[in-house]
């Protein structure tokens, strides 16, 4: 199941049509038909692993209301009285049962094979595990929902029901973004249908997706595929141009996919939040991070750097905690030590800056001031990238040798000869970059008011475009494996 798929296509058709009678019957056969329709979505990725969803479910539902009825959430983060668990036992236990869980599928081999045989010199190996799609992304939901009652910040009462569609509802299961219970359940409480507006919204996320993920960011991952897996063949300036696509290809893959779940969802009558907010524009490291996966962002931000202390505990600890919640983002994106680098890389970068702040802001806020800004902060996010996407070390030091010391314009004519469309699919989204934020939302503000025909017209061009700049299989979206 991809949302690039012509498949998922065909599925959803057949189900929206469904959907939308049965809304309008009854908002427990709406949620019992969405809901099974989640369980079919989650076996096609996963097959049998699918049964770790209603499972995590089952867990994270039934102990959280046995941690209310301990006075959790409505005695202040309550005191037990003797009789019962403590409610900060019990929601251990459940962050416990939730992590064993990803870290076994997820990290099993990293520390066997990347950690503890290195340590003891032995061979063990655990065989292959077969990472669940969407683990990380319901798990997160799952701790955050039992953390906001532990803290009563979420006082709602969900029923098993309600509970299992807010954690499996499709749209969000590959790629988020991820959903507070304290903003999505209410809506699945009250079970409007999708207005007027949010239906065109949804298409032209939709619509927006589709360009992102299915023309540009695929388009672009053909060459940037080839330089990365094998740098020893190409050139500096080559290899400068891989990286420059890789970093374009990231954001489109991302911010395209996140654009489809919004838009689905919104065609269902769900509102979501917006996942990035023009994140290439930003002047600083902390300002990118603040506008780059902002769910996964503010969900680190609220559960592991708070927690660690946040900035309550004097500079050098916030510092500390700065670097030390980025090297556990890194190290969810993936369980090798290439994304703990790209965590520890972004972590050093946002202590440096915040540390740096007060001499910063005394430096004139002028257009030079601004142009040095950005450029900086781009090619820290550029090189940071290369550790992200390489395969080892050894990839990463190929490319930064090549690119310092054969770089050479002599392969600008040939590689834009070879690669024309290349090239301009680059030009196209780096200009896309460019659009102020206002323009946008004129421009989507039109989208919307225009005749459902028109509408119709514009979506049948991007899925030519879609199929027309398809090369072989569809690319796999960058964010599955994490």
């Amino acid at each position: 199941m991809n949302f690039i798929s012509l498949g998922f296509w065909a599925a959803f058709c057949a189900f929206f049509l469904i959907y939308i009678f049965v809304k309008k019957w009854s908002r427990t056969a709406m949620l019992l038909w969405v809901l099974a329709f989640d369980l079919f979505f989650f076996w096609q990725a996963n097959g049998w692993l699918m049964l770790l969803l209603p499972a995590t479910a089952a867990v994270n539902y039934f102990l959280t209301e046995l941690m209310r009825k301990s006075g959790a959430a409505a005695e202040s983060c309550g005191r037990a009285d003797g009789k019962t668990l403590s409610p900060k036992l019990i929601l251990g236990l459940i962050i416990l049962l939730d992590l064993a869980a990803l870290v076994y599928f997820k990290y099993s081999g990293f520390f066997v094979e990347g950690i503890l045989n290195p340590l003891l010199g032995s061979n063990f190996a655990i065989g292959d595990i077969v990472l669940p799609i969407g683990i990380s992304f319901y798990t997160f939901q799952a701790i955050s929902y039992s953390v906001d009652v532990y803290r009563g910040k979420y006082d709602g009462r969900p029923d098993f029901l309600e509970f299992c569609f807010y954690l499996s509802f499709f749209p969000l299961l590959l790629a988020g973004p991820i959903t507070r219970a304290g903003r999505f359940l209410p809506q699945i409480r009250r079970a409007e249908p999708a207005t007027r507006h949010e239906l065109r919204l949804g298409l032209w996320l939709i619509i927006c997706g589709l360009l992102k993920k299915g023309v540009l960011a695929d388009y672009l991952a053909v060459y940037n595929n080839l330089a990365f897996d094998s740098p020893v063949s190409y050139s500096g300036y080559e290899l400068l141009m891989a990286v420059l696509g890789y970093t374009m290809q990231i954001y489109l893959d991302f911010s395209g996919y996140s654009d489809l779940s919004i838009g689905i969802a919104s065609l269902m009558g769900f509102r979501l939040d917006d996942n990035f907010l023009y994140p290439y524009r930003s002047l600083n490291l902390t300002e990118f991070w603040r506008r780059w996966h902002i769910s996964l962002s503010t969900w680190f931000r609220d559960y592991v750097y708070i927690p660690l202390g946040g900035n309550r505990k004097g500079q050098a600890r916030t510092l500390l905690n700065n670097f030390l919640t980025m090297v556990v983002a890194g190290l969810w994106h993936g369980s090798t030590w290439m994304f703990v680098i790209w965590g520890a890389l972004h972590g050093a970068g946002l202590a440096v800056h915040k540390l740096c702040r007060g001499w910063l802001k005394k430096i004139p806020d002028s257009w030079p001031v601004k142009a040095a800004s950005w450029l900086l902060t781009m090619l820290f996010v550029m090189v940071c990238w290369v550790f992200f996407r390489a395969g080892s070390l050894e990839d990463v030091g190929e490319i930064f040798r090549r690119i310092c010391t054969e770089f050479d314009f002599a392969y600008a004519a040939p590689f834009w000869a070879a690669r024309k469309l290349w090239c301009v699919v680059l030009a196209v989204a780096a200009a896309g970059l460019l659009i102020p934020p206002r323009a946008y939302n004129r421009l989507q503000a039109r989208f919307v008011r225009l005749p459902w025909v028109v509408i119709f017209l514009v979506f049948l061009v991007a899925v030519q475009l879609v199929l027309q700049l398809r090369t072989g299989d569809i690319q796999p979206f960058i964010y599955y494996q994490f």
